[in-house]
């Protein structure tokens, strides 16, 4: 280690006592002088640390002679105010808050095979690598957005795992209507859409061994505060945020504590009384069921109505001369022409 780097759990230290003097101060000015004097650090040090806070997304004024005001914080992810609205035992208790990363996946993945409890949770500001379904790439500017993975230590055959991908999907859903009123549904299996528009996706990553899952790792992005400008070309028209459909910057720290709670009440439901009431939740939500759509998989085209969840979670689709088939995965479009709104393909 070079003598200009430091330890990340020192610099987690010194953003925290930071932060912990300007919340102090209520938007009174800190001078550079005195918070050098409090920190036991440079000028240049403590320069750095604010440029930092401001690449996380935190607002500071400066004002000669007088120093730095914290204007905002809101906007930034915040592991004390996640851990304050947290109602769990065990979700996001263990937190990991990053301002950059290739993916959460792979920092919760690392984490689970050190041995890492169920609830594990890992968040980042930015993704430079985040991945999507099938290998695609999931687009996760800075600041924006919600991009965090959790460690879940199912007991099961992994023939449960589709029922946890369902269940994510409630509780995210769930999470977003009671914390910014986006009427958000539920594209089968694991995509969030609002307006026809995409603004979420779920993966879930197991790692089986004889025949068992030794444990998972849920990620999920949500699009909260993003902006039409912050997406690629490719992207703009097929692609929604919480703050676009909204109208209003969405509290990040909030919403991840929410999907926390969300998320850890289904799984003791589901602990309890099997999948039916997920099922029926995951269903009252949908934006599927109904519908007719186009399935693309391991077979092929084909082209029926969502009718309804089998008891594994895969999607009963009726075709026209009345067969009720199941789908276990693949990717599901709604039949062109048939109704508006056409859903996006996923990033």
């Amino acid at each position: 280690m070079s003598d200009r780097e430091v330890p990340r759990e020192e610099a987690a230290g010194s953003r925290d006592r930071l932060l912990d003097m300007f919340e102090a101060a209520a938007g009174q000015y800190l001078s550079g002088e005195e918070i050098s004097r409090r920190l036991g650090v440079s000028r240049t040090a403590v320069w750095k640390q604010i440029r930092r806070l401001k690449d996380a997304g935190y607002v500071f004024d400066a004002a000669p002679k007088l120093g730095y005001r914290l204007a905002a914080s809101a906007a930034a992810l915040d592991a004390r105010r996640i851990e304050a609205s947290l109602r769990t035992r065990r979700f996001g208790r263990s937190l990991t808050v990053l301002a950059r990363t290739d993916s959460t996946q792979t920092e919760a993945e690392n984490l689970a095979r050190a041995g890492a409890p169920e609830g594990t949770l890992v968040v980042a500001e930015e993704q430079t690598s985040g991945r999507g379904r099938q290998g695609r790439v999931w687009h996760s500017p800075p600041g924006r957005g919600v991009w965090m993975s959790a460690v879940l230590r199912p007991e099961g055959p992994l023939t449960a795992v589709p029922q946890l991908t369902l269940l994510a999907a409630v509780a995210v859903c769930r999470a977003i209507r009671a914390e910014t009123g986006v009427q958000a549904g539920i594209k089968w299996p694991n995509d969030l859409l609002a307006d026809g528009r995409k603004l979420c996706g779920i993966l879930l990553e197991a790692v089986v061994e004889d025949g068992r899952v030794r444990h998972c790792i849920m990620g999920i992005g949500i699009d909260a505060n993003l902006e039409e400008a912050d997406y690629p070309e490719e992207l703009r028209q097929k692609v929604t945020s919480l703050r676009r459909e909204s109208g209003k910057e969405v509290d990040r720290s909030a919403l991840i504590a929410a999907v926390m709670n969300e998320f850890e009440s289904l799984l003791s439901l589901h602990a309890e009384h099997g999948f039916q009431p997920i099922r029926l939740l995951w269903e009252s939500l949908s934006v599927t069921l109904g519908r007719e759509i186009v399935v693309r998989d391991a077979r092929g085209e084909r082209r029926g109505r969502a009718a309804g969840l089998g008891e594994q979670g895969e999607l009963r689709l009726e075709t026209e001369d009345g067969e009720v088939l199941p789908v276990y995965s693949g990717d599901i479009e709604l039949y062109p022409g048939r109704a508006s709104g056409d859903d996006p393909k996923e990033r």
